[in-house]
């Protein structure tokens, strides 16, 4: 980890918080305690910022200088939110394409989804607070840096983020092997979200529950599932394609 990707000390954590810097989370010694050690946990509740308990040693590994039992990692990107996201979508003109990411862990295969969402046109990612990938430099890297063009969402929770897409007029469609239909023949022409799952468990019940569609990618060979950064690359550009041909017959007709 780079000595730029992160802050340590609670003064500085606290005045980078309220300066607006861009922080994926903090982490705390599990033990800290005490009058300045209070005040940071309430700026850190006041600004909605990701915090998380940990042992000494695993701030330690991070930087062995006089942290305090806080170090900050900074976020190379400034999430958005998706409530705002969505209505300036609209709001330009755009057909809202996204992709929904449901307890994605590793950041590999992240990546690898944030360029492939950069090349095909993607407006938004969303991914959960918890439990969940974020963007990382490593996330940044391997996506050849399309994680900085496509605005990521990291939302409390994705089954609350599924139903406020549903409510605004964008179709969720989930990539799952229980889907009953083949994932071509879904219309993706309109408003969009493609949903995909952590690599262990897929994607969750309750959000699989409040999906429009379910989507099957056929598996002909003797595994049962792509990796999931390469079933979401055949699922965007199921979408790419379906909107270009869309596009051509319009013009055509004129």
């Amino acid at each position: 980890m780079d000595k730029n990707d992160y802050i340590f000390g609670i003064r500085a954590v606290i005045e980078a918080i309220e300066s607006g810097k861009s922080i994926d989370k903090v982490l705390v010694r599990k033990d800290l305690s005490g009058d300045l050690a209070r005040e940071l946990f309430g700026v850190i509740k006041e600004y909605g910022v990701l915090m998380q308990r940990v042992p000494q040693e695993r701030l330690n590994r991070i930087t062995m200088k006089n942290h305090q039992g806080v170090v900050a990692l900074v976020s190379p990107v400034v999430y958005h939110k998706l409530e705002n996201l969505i209505p300036g979508l609209y709001e330009a003109g755009a057909n809202p394409f996204l992709v929904v990411l449901d307890g994605l862990t590793d950041t590999r295969n992240f990546g690898a989804i944030g360029r492939t969402s950069d090349c095909a046109g993607v407006q938004g990612i969303v991914i959960p607070e918890r439990n969940s990938v974020s963007v990382t430099p490593d996330a940044v890297k391997t996506s050849a840096g399309g994680l900085f063009y496509v605005p990521v969402c990291r939302e409390r929770d994705i089954l609350s983020s599924v139903r406020f897409l549903r409510d605004s007029g964008v179709k969720v469609v989930a990539a799952t092997e229980k889907g009953a239909r083949n994932y071509t023949e879904i219309d993706y022409t309109g408003p969009v979200a493609i949903v995909m799952g952590s690599e262990d468990t897929g994607i969750s019940d309750e959000v699989l529950r409040n999906c429009d569609e379910l989507a099957a990618v056929p598996m002909l060979g003797n595994i049962g599932s792509l990796n999931v950064s390469v079933a979401a690359g055949v699922m965007i550009y199921e979408v790419v394609r379906q909107r270009m041909a869309a596009m051509r017959s319009d013009d055509l007709a004129e």
